[in-house]
């Protein structure tokens, strides 16, 4: 499908600001869940005075701008991570929908814009409070199999064994599997039940793109873990027996997987076939 590059920069600029907006969400989230209050009552305020934020001060990243960082009524500081995770969030957006017209994904991209929502919304808890609340990882076992209903019905199941539903179901037997091993292993010490928790929803999306981008997402997720924990050990940010919240690079392997997963497990396979 050829779209006019004109109706594709609009569609692109609509993503960033509807991710923005979702990111100013996600900020409500991130204060709010892990204390279990609710997202909906009271309307935002700022935290040093408690005065209800206006509409005109809650326009996401402008007004945090026009108001250079500070509370219109105290003057007290608020935090540039406001800003900083509806500008990630649009832009996650962006770059998600960039990618579902580059490869004709049209119909997966509402639930892989959830998970941009959720994704930063977890990583930014789980460096925060070392946990996955279950309010957020528990839905997504319900959210994930209606999103990929949808994009059956709008681009078709994948034309492989592969992939597809199959693929999904492999992909989310395979994250299960790996991570819910390790937490038993490890009591719990190693991986945390939140993790666990998100495990099957992550690769049974990456799976509907073929097992291979759910595999090379799991490895990236643990390959990127384990480089960080080692930069981390040499700058003596953390010690050995630190714990290290392993969310985030989970996040981080499954946007791998999903730009370049089935290349590179073609690529991987390739060489042993190259060897043989």
């Amino acid at each position: 499908m050829t779209l006019d590059s004109a109706v594709v920069a609009a569609g692109l600029v609509f993503l960033f600001v509807l991710g923005a907006i979702l990111g100013s969400f996600a900020n409500v989230v991130i204060a709010r869940v892990p204390e279990g209050r609710s997202v909906v009552t009271p309307r935002s305020a700022c935290p040093c005075c408690n005065t209800p934020i206006t509409p005109r001060d809650n326009v996401p990243i402008v007004s945090w701008l026009i108001l250079r960082g500070r509370c219109r009524h105290c003057r007290e500081p608020i935090s540039a991570r406001y800003p900083i995770v509806e500008a990630a969030t649009g832009a996650l957006f962006t770059a998600t929908g960039g990618w579902a017209l580059a490869t004709d994904q049209l119909g997966l991209l509402p639930l892989l814009l959830v998970w941009c929502v959720v994704g930063v919304a977890l990583t930014v808890i789980d460096l925060d409070h070392h946990r996955l609340p279950n309010p957020i990882t528990m839905p997504m076992l319900l959210v994930t199999p209606l999103g990929l209903t949808l994009a059956a019905l709008i681009d078709g199941v994948p034309d492989s064994s592969t992939s597809g539903w199959a693929g999904a179901g492999m992909g989310a037997v395979i994250w299960l599997g790996v991570i819910g091993v390790l937490w038993a292993i490890t009591g719990g010490r190693g991986m945390g039940l939140g993790d666990v928790k998100l495990a099957p929803s992550l690769g049974a999306t990456l799976g509907w793109l073929g097992v291979g981008s759910a595999a090379i997402g799991l490895l990236a997720a643990f390959v990127i873990g384990a480089l960080v924990a080692v930069v981390l050990l040499v700058a003596r940010r953390v010690g050995r027996r630190s714990a290290v919240p392993f969310g985030p690079f989970l996040f981080v392997g499954a946007a791998l997987a999903v730009i370049a997963g089935e290349p590179l497990a073609e690529g991987y396979l390739g060489l042993f076939s190259l060897a043989a």
